[in-house]
């Protein structure tokens, strides 16, 4: 892998000193680098691979970093973007329904909460994984690993103890909604 291929984030070659770190793991060909947040710098988005061998090479990049999230904004030319939206589930004559919550219309324990996720790809995708975290009042209804489909979208749901996953194979170009339920098991301000 080090001698055959040359990986160059921004301007600089990796095959230094940030390789030397992982030289132990650089025989097996699996390489995984790291950065503390002072060594970030802008030019770090461009990434380019060079391999001069013959043999095909395969491997994944992202950019993973925590932010408040009253600090998030949307960003209306992303090619994929979420929105969630959280209702209170309530039994009436008419069957259930679906209030948004508000200030306006605080949750007691044990209210059944919809999550509602709202995708939408302006490319086809693959390969997707969407971690959707939870207040630490909610409890899952629902714990259970499962396949499902719906609305032309397939995708694996996992509940783990702060947030549901979801793995999507594919999500072609459209607009997809998706709801699973939590429970209020605490009270708060």
């Amino acid at each position: 892998v080090k001698d055959n291929t040359v990986i160059k984030i921004g301007d600089e070659k990796i095959l230094t000193k940030k390789l030397a770190e992982n030289e132990k793991e650089a025989e097996t060909g699996y390489i995984k680098l790291n950065w503390k947040k002072e060594e970030v710098k802008r030019e770090m988005a461009s990434i380019t691979i060079e391999n001069k061998s013959k043999v095909p090479g395969f491997g994944g990049v992202y950019w993973q970093y925590f932010e408040d999230l009253d600090k998030i904004k949307s960003n209306s030319g992303a090619v994929l973007s979420v929105s969630k939206e959280l209702y209170l589930k309530k039994n009436s004559l008419k069957g259930d329904q679906l209030e948004k919550i508000t200030s306006k219309n605080p949750l007691k324990t044990g209210d059944l909460v919809t999550v509602r996720l709202v995708i939408t790809s302006k490319e086809d995708m693959e390969f997707v994984h969407l971690k959707d975290m939870r207040a630490s009042c909610f409890e899952p209804v629902s714990v259970l690993s499962e396949y499902r489909y719906k609305d032309r979208l397939g995708y694996y749901i996992s509940t783990k103890d702060a947030a549901t996953h979801f793995f999507f194979d594919q999500i072609n170009k459209g607009t997809y909604v998706l709801e699973y339920e939590i429970r209020v098991n605490n009270s708060g301000e």
